[in-house]
């Protein structure tokens, strides 16, 4: 419990990561290690940083949506103060090598604090934040069913960081204001009611969702996802945009990148080259606990009219 500290959502506490890290760092240097594909509220206040002069290495994935932990090893310097990587991306779902990045800096005998967005993580994929050797970790309540505006930051036992906010000595002095006991009581709550069984579930709904959409003429399989709950496709030639609005008007929701990106193209996507036709039409999936096989079929189904559609009308 020493090692937590509450707050109000992941993009705070990766925010105060980052911040955190090159404080710890100032004396070190200004080299900071992160990749294309992090969320932007880890890739926003990095370029803030590189505005005010810090020099960023930003680690690309491979086709299959991955990161190299060679590529890390060759980026790490004796003045890199941080590096951010997550662990599941959120577009995606792919698994990133956290723990073989932990080890990379330990045996390279860096001294970059190490810090992972967890957010898409937890409770879908098995994680310890001291076995993974991060030294700052951020999870967020809302993707586990918890009430919007609560999170909460793992800081490893020992490491010295600067209060997020200053006032009455709350949460061991690191994030002062009066706590929010609703939404922290929710958080423990939801947290308790995590079903353990249904990221397996969720596996099964996707791996079923992944077989019935590749029956759907001219669709790609952009990324299966290692996790349980995401995955990417893509139909080349049809705006990802109209897609959404097509399937909403079927009271079925998927979307065309994170939430974050208000119709902007996804810098996750653009990242793994894909040729520009396929990259304007592609699709992020995900699945709850309580999606089902038939949720995946009229997916699939509406899919394959909207597609009908269009040809009948050429």
């Amino acid at each position: 419990t020493e090692e937590l500290t509450f707050t109000s959502c992941g993009t705070e506490g990766d925010n105060w990561s980052i911040r955190a890290a090159v404080e710890h760092g100032k004396r070190t240097g200004k080299h900071i290690i992160t990749t294309a594909i992090e969320h932007s509220a880890v890739l926003e206040p990095i370029r803030a940083l590189a505005a005010q002069g810090y020099e960023v290495t930003y680690l690309k994935p491979d086709k299959s949506g991955h990161v190299s932990v060679e590529d890390l090893k060759a980026a790490l310097r004796p003045d890199t103060v941080l590096v951010s990587m997550m662990l599941v991306n959120n577009e995606l779902g792919t698994l990133q090598p956290v723990k073989e990045a932990a080890q990379a800096i330990k045996d390279a005998r860096c001294p970059a604090l190490l810090h992972c967005d967890a957010v898409q993580a937890f409770l879908k994929v098995p994680f310890i934040p001291k076995e993974l050797g991060v030294d700052l970790l951020t999870i967020s309540g809302h993707k586990i069913r918890a009430p919007k505006g609560i999170g909460a930051q793992y800081i490893r036992k020992g490491l010295d960081v600067k209060p997020l906010l200053l006032g009455g000595g709350q949460e061991n002095g690191l994030r002062s204001g009066t706590e929010p006991t609703a939404q922290l009581a929710a958080l423990a709550a939801a947290c308790a009611a995590w079903d353990p069984d249904a990221p397996a579930r969720m596996a099964a709904v996707k791996a079923h969702a992944l077989e019935v959409l590749a029956t759907v003429p001219g669709l790609e399989i952009i990324n299966a996802g290692d996790a349980p709950h995401i995955c990417a496709v893509a139909l080349p030639g049809y705006p990802s945009e109209m897609l959404v609005r097509d399937l909403s008007d079927r009271g079925i929701y998927v979307s065309s990148g994170s939430a974050c990106h208000k119709g902007k193209p996804s810098h996750v996507f653009a990242a793994l080259g894909l040729p520009k036709r396929t990259l304007m039409g592609v699709l992020r999936i995900s699945f709850s606990p309580d999606s089902v096989k038939e949720d995946a079929d009229a997916l699939a189904a509406a899919l394959t009219e909207i597609t009908q559609t269009r040809i009948a009308m050429k």
